[in-house]
């Protein structure tokens, strides 16, 4: 969907139409009716994950001692 204003719209009104312009609409802004400049949403940007971030600064134990540890700290989880 577009939508024509005038430059002095633009200029009084320019966060409202900034709102819509994020919302979807798209907006030309004209000067004595002759179109001059078109405004439209900016796509987002995606940062890429970066896997291993944390490789070789934390330490973790093999799977099956994951929950060995303190008789006293399991029996407080279980509520014993």
């Amino acid at each position: 969907m577009s939508k024509i204003i005038n430059i002095h719209e633009a200029k009084t009104h320019l966060s409202r139409i900034v709102d819509e312009v994020a919302a979807g609409t798209e907006v030309v802004i004209a000067k004595a009716g002759k179109p001059m400049a078109r405004l439209v949403p900016v796509e987002a940007s995606v940062r890429p994950k970066r896997y291993g971030l944390l490789k070789d600064k934390i330490q973790l134990p093999d799977a099956k001692d994951f929950n060995a540890g303190d008789e006293e700290i399991i029996a407080l989880f279980e509520g014993r």
